[in-house]
């Protein structure tokens, strides 16, 4: 499924594999004029993943929609790292020219898992959207966000509390079209029966705990996903919140 961001929308789809489970879901939030992220749902090639963009004056979703796009166009005959980077690298190019011919700066997060019947699996990311693993009851997350605020984590220059009400908490360091030349992480790793995965917009992260996701995510995938949207509204609904869950 692809959330075309004008509604919420919810969804659960068994792969023709049967090895996967997901349901994904984008809300406009309580605050924001329009919703710039966009999901990506789609199991049967057992390829997902969450953007939001940022641009204002329509180039935000604009962006994130190119993103999104450019996933889709690989088809599923082939998504592998490097199928995923060059068509990021032409989402980059579209995207950073549009923004040179306005004269404004737009561009997209992007979150990403990839997931293979044979257990192999592939996440990528640029920006503060994140991935997140629940694994015999411990939740990690996979994804480090690009981000002034996690640099300065990094070097121990702030506390998790501290972080949490910085002034420059949605300043990220990456994203798809902000530059010329794109800089995606990869990481490749081994899925197991029983895994469930978020991929989420700072939307949800910014607003719901990770010991909270860990709860949430022990439901199943329509459920989790309902209740972990639904707090991140009760909590004021600030950003745009979009999130896909996917059960191995």
């Amino acid at each position: 499924m692809i959330d075309d961001g004008l509604e919420t929308q919810s969804v659960a789809v068994t792969s023709p594999l049967a090895f996967l489970r997901s349901a994904s879901l984008s809300h406009i939030g309580k605050v924001r004029q329009t919703n710039e992220d966009r999901v990506l749902d789609f199991p049967e090639h057992g390829l997902f993943a969450v953007a939001d963009g940022m641009g204002g004056h329509s180039l935000g979703d604009w962006a994130a929609m190119a993103v999104i796009q450019s996933l889709i166009a690989i088809g599923g005959t082939d998504v592998g790292q490097a199928a995923i980077l060059s068509s990021l690298r032409a989402a980059n190019v579209r995207i950073n020219a549009m923004a040179q011919e306005r004269g404004v700066t737009c561009g997209s997060t992007i979150a990403g898992l990839v997931l293979a019947p044979s257990g192999k699996g592939l996440i990528f990311w640029a920006g503060d959207s994140r991935i997140y693993r629940l694994r015999d009851d411990r939740l990690d997350r996979l994804s480090s966000d690009h981000s002034v605020v996690q640099e300065l984590l990094d070097a121990g220059v702030l506390t998790a509390s501290q972080a949490k009400v910085h002034p420059r908490g949605n300043v990220i360091t990456r994203a798809v079209g902000v530059r010329p030349t794109l800089e995606i992480d990869f990481v490749a790793m081994e899925s197991s029966p029983g895994d469930v995965y978020l991929l989420c917009t700072d939307g949800l992260s910014g607003a719901v705990d990770d010991n909270e996701i860990k709860d949430f995510l022990l439901h199943p995938v329509n459920a989790a996903l309902d209740a972990l949207i639904g707090l991140a509204l009760d909590r004021g609904g600030k950003d745009n919140i979009s999130a896909v869950v996917v059960r191995v």
